[in-house]
């Protein structure tokens, strides 16, 4: 199966599913993807994602942020708001849109990584959809969360992470905006430091278990998400 997804409308999709997890498994395809915001999806974006099996949207913006026009979601899908953050928040206000914002966030705001994963773990059967704006900070830090708790390794859970910047490029291009990834290497750059090294970091000193437990992740949400995630590998 193919990792990148192609809606129509969307630009920044991708099935969780197909990499190598602990004990031998594989995180299993159609049981979460990862996009930018679907309300640019075509009527036949849409129709994709419903024979993707995509059946539970849990959107993580905040009320009021800019939203494009109406789009032609079908019946049988749930959405479930969970704003991960505010826009004055520290993290955000201090390196928001960069990936030097992901271990400060989850330091001081683990506990609203919970409500998100705890919406994957509690979703109706069927694929679940997380999405913010832009598909990459948000959308990367809870899919970052939920590879690690499957036990996918550093290398996979970086080269997902890192496949959002070549992915926004012809979205910026389509809206007349300058590529976001030229800001963000710059205040990496200003930083000393480069996405690669910012997010191997972080795995590196994160217990994502004890540190998302010590949350309010509960041992029954944890098992639950792992189930929904994995896959024995045949």
């Amino acid at each position: 199966m193919e990792r990148h997804l192609a809606w129509e409308g969307c630009h920044n999709v991708r099935d969780l599913g197909g990499l190598a997890a602990s004990g031998g498994r594989r995180t299993r395809w159609g049981a979460v993807v990862r996009s930018d915001t679907p309300d640019r999806l075509t009527p036949a974006g849409w129709a994709a994602a419903a024979a993707h099996g995509v059946r539970t949207i849990v959107d993580l913006r905040t009320p009021g942020e800019h939203r494009a026009a109406p789009g032609h979601r079908p019946p049988g899908m749930t959405i479930v708001s969970v704003p991960l953050h505010r826009h004055d928040d520290p993290a955000v206000t201090r390196y928001g849109g960069t990936p030097l914002y992901l271990g400060p966030f989850l330091d001081r705001r683990a506990d609203q990584c919970v409500l998100a994963l705890r919406a994957v773990a509690r979703a109706e059967p069927g694929g679940v959809l997380i999405h913010c704006v832009a598909g990459r900070d948000r959308t990367g830090l809870i899919a970052l969360l939920l590879l690690a708790l499957a036990g996918v390794g550093p290398a996979d859970i970086l080269a997902d992470y890192s496949c959002s910047a070549a992915r926004l490029g012809p979205l910026y291009a389509l809206l007349g905006e300058p590529d976001d990834d030229l800001r963000v290497r710059a205040r990496l750059t200003e930083a000393g430091t480069t996405t690669e090294e910012v997010v191997s970091a972080l795995l590196a000193r994160l217990d994502v278990e004890a540190r998302l437990t010590a949350a309010g992740l509960t041992a029954a949400e944890l098992t639950t998400l792992r189930d929904r995630l994995t896959e024995p590998h045949p």
